[in-house]
């Protein structure tokens, strides 16, 4: 590996093991330290050149008084007081033939580029020169006939200003620098504080395996919803909804654990009974036998229910447009057949009259499934002689409403808002079959098909529950 791609594997390790809040700080002080020294370098500048822009403009002024005060002068010094820093302008005139030079040597340096000047082929400039030891700004401007104007001051007093500038700046600088860091220091850290405390809980949450810990957020209506600040609400929102998500866990292992345990006892039970048969009579045999099979169905199916209930997703590719009226139709005649001592009164829209036919996207055999519970679970309170009355319709905004109601106890104003959880039962169900997971799926059914299903006291007496379906987009 060359040097070049060594100090860059160096550079990304460095990077990638210095802490977010490091990196931050570092990239706002470059930011604004590279900021601070641009403008300070900017200013520098301008004040250089303002500097000089105004010994020049001097230069021009003290070369135009030196032609207006001798206009026809010789090859020659004509001042020479620029020894002193408070003189006047030293001048001189330079020939472009070298031969007109006169005997004396002359005051300020004479180079090609002046007797270009005079001879006219070159316009006139500015050059830095040292005179008699000091520094001094030299203009060299044309004089007519074949002659050159060179006009000099002591430019020790721009040197001084431009070198306390720039010490001003420098001092500047190194002052935007330190600001730059502590400026850095704090937005990282305040910035990056809700990640902080982010980070924690989520080591705090993986230690500890308790969702119910929170991040601290600031009060509402202060103005700090920004980008961090919004990731940790959701982080709250999601922390919640596993909260909730791990409580249901634990209170549907604690709860199937506890309705397992009695049936699983009485198999056992009848299992050790029927290992003895030859002590029992047949009719003992018999009933032990079908003992046996009914509480294999209902581990069957209460284990059946456990697993669509922990599954909590309904399949999408099975998704297709349900006529509700032939599926309710169908669901009846399976719940006439499996309650055969219950009537079933169905009201449905008739098309061929001109009613509203009503249509949803949905599963079909989920479906089947939601509307078989509310039916199973009308029919398993409504008294002999007794009917279950199942209506359809089509409301005017477009929703699909399925009522079933029954004429059995109804639900108690206490037991209302338990009635679709799992494994509830109400004390005048405790004594009927059934493990309290019927309303729990059709409740989980109805919400994956984004409907929604209630359950209140009827007119009169009897429970309905309402089952309404969204309008179709």
């Amino acid at each position: 590996m060359s040097g070049r791609g060594r100090a860059r594997g160096i550079g990304a390790r460095w990077r990638r093991r210095r802490p977010l809040r490091t990196r931050l700080a570092l990239a706002v002080t470059a930011a604004v330290a590279f900021v601070a020294l641009g403008v300070c370098a900017a200013a520098f500048l301008v004040v250089r050149g303002a500097l000089y822009q105004q010994l020049d403009l001097s230069l021009t002024q003290s070369a135009r008084l030196a032609a207006q005060r001798n206009p026809d002068s010789g090859p020659g010094t004509l001042a020479g007081e620029c020894r002193f820093r408070a003189a006047p302008a030293c001048a001189e005139v330079v020939p472009a033939d070298p031969g007109r030079d006169p005997r004396a040597p002359y005051l300020l340096p004479v180079t090609p580029a002046a007797r270009a000047v005079a001879a006219g082929t070159r316009a006139p400039y500015y050059t830095a020169i040292v005179h008699a030891g000091h520094p001094a700004r030299m203009l060299t401007t044309d004089y007519g006939k074949g002659r050159a104007l060179q006009v000099a001051l002591r430019a020790d007093t721009v040197e001084d200003g431009i070198e306390q500038a720039a010490w001003w700046l420098a001092l500047t600088a190194a002052a935007g620098v330190l600001l730059a860091a502590l400026l850095g220091y704090w937005v990282a850290r305040t910035g990056l504080a809700p990640v902080t405390r982010l980070t924690a809980t989520a080591e705090r949450i993986a230690a500890t395996r308790d969702p119910r810990h929170r991040i601290e957020l600031p009060p509402p209506g202060r103005g700090r919803e920004d980008e961090v600040t919004r990731l940790a609400g959701s982080f709250n929102t999601m922390l919640g909804e596993l909260e909730q998500s791990v409580t249901a866990q634990r209170r549907l292992v604690a709860d199937a654990s506890h309705e397992l345990r009695t049936p699983l006892t009485a198999l056992r039970t009848n299992a050790e009974l029927l290992a003895r048969g030859d002590r029992l009579t047949a009719e003992q045999r018999d009933r032990a036998s079908l003992a046996l099979g009914r509480q294999l169905r209902e581990v069957t199916g209460l284990v059946n229910d456990l697993i669509e209930l922990a599954r909590d997703e309904e399949p999408q590719l099975l998704v297709e447009q349900v006529r509700l009226a032939p599926l309710v139709e169908y669901c009846v005649g399976a719940a006439r057949a499996h309650w055969p001592g219950v009537a079933f009164r169905v009201r449905a829209p008739s098309p061929s009259r001109g009613e509203g036919e009503a249509v949803v996207a949905g599963v079909p055999a989920r479906l089947s499934r939601l509307l078989g519970n509310l039916l199973d679970n009308a029919a398993k309170f409504s008294p002999a002689g007794a009917e279950v009355e199942v209506a359809l319709a089509v409301r005017g905004d477009g929703s699909a409403q399925v009522t079933v109601r029954d004429h059995g106890p109804g639900i108690s104003e206490a037991d209302l808002p338990y009635v679709f959880d799992r494994f509830y039962r109400a004390g005048a169900a405790r004594a009927l079959p059934g493990s309290g997971l019927g309303l729990a799926m059709a409740r989980q059914i109805a919400r994956a098909h984004e409907a929604e299903v209630v359950a209140e006291a009827a007119p009169g007496g009897g429970a309905l529950f309402r089952l309404t379906f969204a309008a179709p987009a």
